[in-house]
């Protein structure tokens, strides 16, 4: 690993280093934080299995300026928080502080993002402006995979005017993810987002792109129905916007309307979970407009909700070994592909098998989907889900 530890700067807060303000069973006595020394990541010994860290940074912020030392206010509250019934392995890193240039501090980000997804540390980022997920996807670009991205936004940032030479920040920072060269994005889900605020020509767009979008009414009653988009990502990016005003109002784009305080924490419980999940960034959070704080809190009991996931990982995927797992197949009558599902004996969680259009190798013909029951219900009933034909036109 190179050294990171130029691009960081260590946490001042006298109260939360001193660990006596805490007691055993609280995140602040059993959070390593780097004060003096930055840690040794490749010690085995010390090797965190999360990496808590800040980017702050706004100038690319649209409309929310003051969002660059959220992380700071958010680890107060993070480091109350008691732990589960298990062993946890978390360093808080400190903070990214701005560069010369915002370019300078995108560079910072998608270094360390890279050096840590390489050693399988798994870094939980605050900022800083949503434009902040364009340096988290840059950090995948040297790990030679396809990367998916699942944002969690009540909006699309793009810019349909000018596709070509938008400027990036955060309400355009997909057009550059999009037309980034070279091309490692496999897919892009956009959930919880609001209709009224996302043009027609958007959606088309994610459509033409077999993209996936869904709406904040597909979560308001079943919050589950999001669990296999997000089991499905590389990286998660959650704009706090998505949350409703009235749960979440440190963000000068936030709406009446959006996802409640209970369900934000379902997501990033999800995003924990999932094997796959390798960087998940929480931006947009802006302490001048969070005066009893009540926002720091919610977006605490997030990260919270994201660690205590990830210790619940059940590592049931790839299918190895098989006898974990039960097979359905289901054959449509109008199609030539059999439909293949596959279940989870430890989670009950489900994906489906989609071919390689002349597969890969011996041992890879298939590309595994997450998905839900309701899925294989439509497959059985005779129906071709949506995903399956998504995911099939990727592969092609």
């Amino acid at each position: 690993m190179m050294s990171i530890a130029d691009f960081f700067s260590p946490v001042e807060n006298a109260d939360l280093l001193n660990k006596e303000n805490f007691n055993n069973a609280q995140l602040g006595r059993i959070i390593r934080i780097f004060s003096k020394t930055f840690p040794d990541l490749l010690d085995e010994g010390q090797k965190p299995d999360i990496a808590f860290l800040g980017v702050a940074e706004d100038r690319a912020s649209v409309d929310n300026a003051g969002c660059t030392n959220g992380a700071d206010f958010i680890r107060e509250y993070l480091y109350r928080l008691y732990s589960g019934d298990y062993q946890i392995n978390v360093v808080d890193l400190g903070n990214i502080l701005p560069g010369n240039k915002v370019s300078d501090t995108y560079f910072a980000l998608k270094t360390v993002v890279e050096e840590l997804v390489k050693e399988n540390i798994v870094p939980v980022i605050i900022g800083g402006g949503q434009d902040l997920t364009f340096a988290q996807y840059r950090g995948y670009e040297k790990l030679e995979q396809k990367v998916e991205i699942t944002l969690i936004d009540s909006k699309f940032d793009l810019d349909q005017e000018n596709t070509e030479n938008t400027p990036l920040n955060s309400h355009t920072y997909l057009n550059h993810i999009i037309l980034h060269q070279p091309d490692y994005l496999f897919n892009l889900n956009n959930i919880a987002y609001q209709n009224y605020l996302v043009s027609q020509e958007s959606i088309n767009m994610y459509d033409k792109l077999f993209f996936t979008h869904q709406r904040l009414g597909n979560l308001v009653e079943k919050p589950s129905e999001a669990e296999p988009i997000i089991r499905s990502a590389d990286l998660i990016s959650f704009d706090i916007g998505a949350i409703r005003y009235s749960e979440a109002s440190a963000n000068n784009n936030a709406s009446p309307n959006g996802l409640f305080g209970n369900t934000a924490c379902q997501l990033a419980r999800y995003a924990g979970m999932s094997d796959k999940c390798s960087s998940f960034g929480i931006y947009e959070y802006n302490p001048h407009l969070d005066p009893n704080k009540q926002s720091a809190m919610l977006l605490a009991q997030m990260v919270w909700c994201f660690i205590d996931g990830y210790y619940q990982r059940k590592k049931d995927a790839p299918l190895i070994p098989k006898s974990d797992y039960i097979t359905y197949k289901t054959q449509l009558e109008s199609e030539e592909h059999e439909l293949i599902f596959i279940k989870s004996k430890k989670s009950d969680r489900w994906w489906m098998q989609v071919p390689y259009q002349g597969f890969k190798s011996v041992n890879e013909r298939y590309y595994l989907v997450p998905c839900s029951y309701a899925e294989y219900e439509l497959a059985v009933s005779g129906e071709m889900p949506d995903l399956w034909w998504r995911t099939h036109q990727k592969l092609i």
